[in-house]
């Protein structure tokens, strides 16, 4: 009997792990346009959900496969944001503030593939380096790496751009110039 309550427990878990990890790619990929992907991975997320559902209100008066659900679905969290992580969908904006106006900065970010438009800026301590700069989600920890390495008071700001339409940017990344990591 023990025996048939641990299976349970464990299916139960494990069902909710897979489900929520679906759930969680799915709304990244819906946040990122790409809905027939989305739509198709929410076939599976759904088949998913109510075979788990099921199990726990086949079975309300065992309080553990209630715990399971709820800490399968707290897994699945972790689980689904660990593998958005590995994916890296998207691209990523970087914006960074260089306390050093000499723009061999810029030209070493371009020299590892990456497309930089610069200009020079004027902050409260005097003369700064601004630079804005594209990159694959992939790619950004390398590129942060790499802009703390040349200057270590950068002032670092990134985000997702929603839309990006032509440039040397789009150009250079769809051509995967940055994929090769050999500069």
């Amino acid at each position: 009997m023990l025996d048939n309550a641990l299976v349970m427990i464990a299916i139960i878990l494990i069902i909710n792990i897979v489900y929520v990890s679906f759930f969680t790619i799915r709304m990244i990929l819906t946040l990122k346009g790409q809905r027939y992907l989305a739509a198709f991975i929410s076939m599976f997320e759904v088949v998913i959900y109510i075979l788990g559902l099921g199990l726990v209100l086949e079975n309300l008066d065992q309080i553990q496969n209630i715990i399971a659900y709820a800490v399968g679905y707290g897994l699945g969290v972790i689980a689904g944001m660990k593998i958005e992580e590995k994916l890296a969908l998207g691209y990523i904006t970087v914006n960074v503030i260089s306390s050093s106006p000499d723009i061999e900065f810029t030209r070493k970010l371009r020299d590892k593939g990456y497309g930089v438009t610069s200009w020079f800026a004027y902050g409260m301590e005097g003369d700064r380096l601004a630079m804005q700069i594209l990159t694959p989600r992939k790619y950004e920890l390398k590129l942060y790496e790499t802009i703390r390495t040349l200057d270590p008071k950068a002032f670092i700001i990134a985000y997702e751009p929603k839309q990006i339409h032509g440039g040397f940017w789009v150009k250079q990344v769809k051509k995967g110039r940055l994929s090769n990591g050999k500069k």
